[in-house]
């Protein structure tokens, strides 16, 4: 899993429509998009469109994954588009037609997202054209000067690869009794923030290729307050977080059972990082090419907080529906790794350890997002 070659092809939100698909718990995106619809808007009117400045425009939605909020983010961008340019034509319905490319790795569930936009566009009031475009958003992917608004949303946390520190055994960087980074030792967290910058200016670099001078780049992606030694912003987030604390210990209690060898263990790491502000200027400034316009840290509110009395009611009903939560993100990896028998005794042991944790059932938590507007210069 450690080579980015390997992640791409297994890497993915969790596909189709059960329960613990993408599809049915994209709450916390759905949440920070939310947040973040006011400063997209607005990135998207500072465009600087003028009458005849293109009779066809190009989205793209980079890291799109399936469901709803690939298609409200896309709506949004079109609709604010399609209102602008109804001004300069002096309030007439605009002829300018609308291409959006939906992009995201090869292990994507292409096959639900081009199902729902078979339904959406070929309606009576198509507004876009569609199109997939598979491949890692680390490297080009479209023709140069080719689009005029790119957004990437929720997805830029997710590394290319493990770094290959983190997989040297007996090293400093090994990673040993935990499968991601909160709480890991500075060599660790090191090795990953190298591997996020080194992600971040290379995601930078393809797009100041494919976007049109004056264009837009919007991005929202998980981050951490600045200064934050710590992923997680405070101690009752870290210790809820689907990554941290029940996810350790559904991964211990197979090492215990004797299902897995420790190094097993060790050996997996989630990958993903989230950065700071500074981490993302830093980035932008030394890949050149963007003039930052606006950058917001948004704080989201976990779907479960205030209603820890209710969920006492039935605590297996909980640890089922956290358990699909942490699989939304992470199933696809993990059963690439250990295999469909041992991927379900793995979340059926995170299900049991989360209705059975009434301390952590009582906390709330919150995720902090990281929204930037950016134009091409």
């Amino acid at each position: 899993m450690e080579s980015s070659q390997s992640l791409e092809h297994v890497l993915s939100m969790q596909g189709g429509e059960d329960d613990a698909s993408y599809v049915k718990n994209c709450y916390g995106p759905a949440a920070a998009l939310a947040l973040s619809k006011p400063m997209l808007t607005s990135a998207i009117n500072s465009i600087k469109l003028t009458e005849g400045y293109s009779s066809h425009l190009k989205i793209a939605d980079l890291g799109c994954a399936i469901g709803d909020n690939t298609f409200s983010t896309v709506d949004t961008v079109v609709e604010v588009l399609r209102q602008k340019l109804a001004v300069i034509d002096g309030g007439t319905e605009p002829e300018t037609e609308f291409e959006v490319f939906f992009s995201d790795l090869p292990s994507n569930d292409f096959n639900t997202l081009f199902r729902s936009l078979d339904e959406k566009v070929n309606g009576s009031s198509r507004k876009y054209f569609g199109a997939g475009v598979p491949g890692s958003f680390y490297k080009r992917l479209f023709p140069k000067g080719e689009l005029h608004v790119v957004v990437a949303m929720t997805a830029l946390q997710w590394l290319s690869q493990i770094p290959e520190k983190v997989m040297e055994k007996g090293s400093k960087s090994w990673n040993k009794g935990r499968v991601w980074i909160e709480g890991a030792e500075k060599e660790v967290v090191e090795a990953y923030a190298e591997q996020s910058d080194k992600d971040l200016v290379e995601f930078l670099k393809c797009r100041k290729e494919e976007i049109v001078v004056g264009g837009v780049l919007f991005m929202l992606m998980g981050g951490r307050p600045s200064g934050s030694m710590s992923q997680i912003s405070d101690p009752d987030s870290s210790l809820k977080h689907p990554f941290t604390t029940l996810m350790d210990q559904a991964w211990q209690d197979l090492v215990d059972e004797v299902l897995i060898e420790e190094e097993k263990r060790d050996s997996f790491n989630i990958p993903v990082y989230f950065r700071t502000t500074e981490e993302i200027a830093a980035a932008i400034d030394r890949c050149g090419g963007f003039k930052v316009e606006k950058m917001e840290n948004l704080k989201v509110a976990d779907h479960m907080n205030g209603k820890q009395e209710e969920l006492m009611k039935d605590p297996d009903l909980y640890g089922r529906d956290r358990a699909n939560y942490a699989q939304t993100g992470l199933k696809p990896t993990v059963q690439a790794y250990l295999g469909p028998d041992l991927t379900r005794k793995l979340f059926k042991q995170y299900a049991i350890r989360a209705a059975a944790d009434k301390e952590i059932l009582n906390k709330n938590c919150f995720y902090h997002m990281i929204a930037v507007s950016a134009v091409r210069v």
